[in-house]
């Protein structure tokens, strides 16, 4: 993830130092927090914040006896992993559901949060879990609010409730709420109007929202693109508003990221959502956890399986499973899987979950090129079903005709046909290898796989 690319490099190599040390002494820990200290504070992470953080760790690690534990380097990256997740908020923060129907929920923040995009993301994640939520266009002074609200309700078909720019917002909540109460909407979201700073009638008007509407949640919007500042606008709403919970948008930018781990220290808030892009579906419960073993290079293993699960066909995946075990797999197969694995997103959002991804060497800077996956795309759909499954037709004037109608060059095509064959070669190669009791020989099995994965294999994008 982008956000936290710098530090994470950097507190991963602080810590491949002390992995690789048999004893570790104070000083190799305070070495190791000094350099944490440092990454955290060029993350843009609140200076009193980085100063607890430390202490709390240092504490644990000095008072260990580490000389005793099996890696004494592990159990320092250990207590680091549980204190970043204590200080992101240690669990997952849910949303509140009232006792009786429906759930409101307030959207506030300044103007440019990402408020009124983050509304339609929310509603939408809301139908996922079988709920029909309502949106209610609070926002008449910025141009084009309503509108906007009103698109992104077409967009996943959810009702937005709007009495247009000329009636007050408290008038709109409670006529969106009686509307919502009527209509059997069982969540009501609130888009309400930022300003570019925080100023007294804005937060009046909230509050006056606020008491009307009697919120369940009440959730800051805040851009995690601004640094110090977001932590800055949480505090100043916090003591306004009393939030209940905080939204980071952009949270791919390519920033240091350091809000996400200063909101919940300074306001006491959880982070209860975070969106990861442009996507109307981009936005995902945060996990504390999950970030905090991002951060450290450990992967987020759990939220790629969550995402193979909701995207992928099990029954279809074992198929596939068979017949690359069993070198049967044609151009239509590989197009199904890349069917499959761009339902799970952004590639490079997907690389990013794997551990040590940024480790391996070329991978860090491997950019995943949607363009190329979709001209891969092209030159297989202008196959004929016959072609797809017996790529040994393919003639030279037949991978002329498919260049042409795949607008690529036969140049292109020839790659990704020997690219093709050399896949479904690894793969016998590889099944063969692995045979049913698992790698065959230690040796053979090593000097197979480096042959196999020597330096021609490359993925056809």
């Amino acid at each position: 993830m982008a956000a936290f690319e710098s530090l994470s490099s950097r507190l991963q190599n602080v810590f491949s130092k002390l992995r690789g040390k048999g004893k570790v002494s104070e000083e190799d820990v305070n070495d190791a927090m000094r350099e944490v200290r440092l990454a955290l504070l060029e993350a843009d992470v609140n200076f009193k914040v980085v100063k607890d953080f430390i202490a709390k760790v240092k504490e644990q690690a000095v008072g260990l006896d580490v000389s005793k534990s099996f890696t004494p380097g592990m159990v320092v990256i250990d207590i680091v992993n549980k204190e970043l997740t204590e200080l992101m908020g240690g669990t997952q923060s849910k949303l509140v559901k009232a006792n009786k129907p429906p759930t409101v929920i307030m959207m506030a923040g300044l103007q440019g949060a990402g408020k009124t995009t983050t509304t339609g993301k929310l509603a939408k994640l809301l139908q996922k879990g079988n709920h029909k939520p309502l949106m209610i266009a609070c926002d008449i002074y910025r141009p084009a609010a309503i509108k906007q609200l009103q698109v992104l309700g077409d967009q996943i078909n959810a009702p937005v409730f709007s009495m247009g720019d000329q009636t007050s917002p408290v008038d709109i909540a409670r006529a969106g709420l009686q509307h919502a109460k009527e209509n059997g909407n069982d969540y009501v979201i609130i888009d309400t109007a930022g300003r570019l700073h925080i100023d007294e009638e804005l937060m009046e008007e909230l509050k006056q929202i606020h008491q009307i509407t009697k919120p369940d949640e009440v959730l800051l919007v805040v851009d995690a693109m601004t640094g110090q500042d977001a932590v800055n606008v949480a505090k100043s709403f916090h003591e306004q508003l009393e939030l209940t919970g905080v939204v980071l948008t952009k949270l791919d930018g390519d920033t240091r990221g350091g809000a996400a781990l200063s909101v919940k220290a300074v306001t006491g808030c959880p982070i209860k959502f975070a969106a990861m892009g442009e996507k109307i579906d981009s936005l995902e419960p945060f996990h504390p956890e999950r970030m905090a073993s991002r951060i450290l290079g450990m992967g987020d293993m759990l939220s790629l399986i969550e995402k193979a699960q909701s995207n992928i066909d099990a029954e279809k995946a074992k198929e596939m499973e068979r017949k690359m075990r069993t070198a049967e797999f044609t151009f239509e197969d590989f197009l199904e899987q890349m069917e499959q694995v761009r339902n799970l997103g952004p590639l490079d959002q997907i690389m990013d979950m794997l551990p040590g991804m940024n480790k391996m060497k070329g991978m860090k800077d491997m950019k995943v090129d949607e363009k190329q996956i979709g001209r891969v795309e092209a030159i297989v759909r202008s196959m004929t079903k016959e072609e797809k499954q017996k790529p040994e037709l393919l003639n030279h004037s037949r991978r002329k005709r498919v260049a042409a109608g795949s607008g690529t060059t036969v140049v292109e095509v020839n790659r990704l046909i020997k690219q093709f064959d050399d896949m479904k070669k690894m793969m016998k190669q590889f099944s063969s290898m692995m045979g049913p009791k698992g790698p065959k020989g230690s040796k053979g099995g090593k000097k197979g796989l480096k042959g196999l994965l020597g330096k021609n294999m490359k993925f056809p994008f």
